[in-house]
């Protein structure tokens, strides 16, 4: 799961640094294939399939400005200043799953924008502090709510976080709202990637015509930050940790 995990980061590591006003979505999706097999990796999303569906058709997602999750890249899709866009990477080394998310300024960024990005990124770390033995399920996604509107913004409630190993999505879910200890108990060795989903507007979203990208209802920016958080005895370990992290 280590492995996974900082191949999934090595991924987002390699977008941040490509990511400037003028290229395409699609040029971050090159990268990324590229990326994953230098790392002898697997994309963990590329032809991913559920049901009523069509397979994902690349190995990021890409969801730029009001574009929430699963934004699929595109030759068309310019980055522009002041965009932002949240990315999200996700490969498997040896049967196991890595899973990460980080949403990228394009240039200079508005004030509100700038802080959407902060409350999320706050709101993600709040939530892992809680991913230790003897909390439950609801500890951590209490945090992910708690965070992002106390500062004035909504969190998406259609979608969420998820346990994750030797499937990218396996149980337990780990809701954007929850209540302080209510749900499944969290025990060492269990793994969650646990996702933070932030909306400037309302909470309300809307699926695009392709299947996958899912948009906010309102138009109004929407932020994605994820990580892969394994639970120890001691506490929660962040295995998608990297320089990006650190950095921004």
């Amino acid at each position: 799961m280590k492995r996974s995990g900082q191949a999934a980061a090595k991924v987002l590591q390699a977008i941040a640094e490509t990511i400037q006003p003028g290229i395409t979505t699609y040029e971050l999706e090159l990268v990324s294939r590229k990326t994953i097999s230098e790392l002898n990796a697997k994309s963990s999303f590329l032809n991913y399939v559920i049901p009523d569906h069509p397979p994902y058709p690349a190995t990021i997602c890409v969801s730029v400005n009001d574009n929430v999750i699963h934004g699929i890249p595109n030759k068309m899709e310019i980055l522009k200043e002041g965009d932002i866009i949240g990315v999200d990477a996700a490969v498997s080394v040896d049967g196991y799953h890595g899973d990460n998310a980080f949403t990228f300024p394009v240039g200079k960024i508005s004030t509100e924008a700038q802080k959407l990005l902060d409350v999320t990124q706050d709101s993600l770390y709040a939530a892992i502090a809680e991913a230790k033995p003897g909390n439950r399920v609801g500890d951590v996604s209490f945090q992910l709510q708690n965070v992002a509107e106390k500062a004035g913004f909504s969190v998406i409630e259609n979608f969420s976080g998820h346990g994750i190993g030797r499937h990218l999505h396996e149980e337990p879910q780990v809701l954007t709202t929850g209540t302080q200890g209510r749900g499944a108990r969290l025990r060492p060795g269990m793994v969650l990637a646990i996702e933070a989903m932030v909306n400037a507007g309302a909470s309300s979203v809307e699926i695009e015509n392709d299947g996958w990208g899912v948009v906010t209802s309102d138009g109004s920016l929407s932020a994605f930050f994820e990580h892969t958080v394994a639970i120890l005895s001691d506490g929660p370990e962040i295995l998608t940790g990297g320089t990006i992290w650190e950095n921004q």
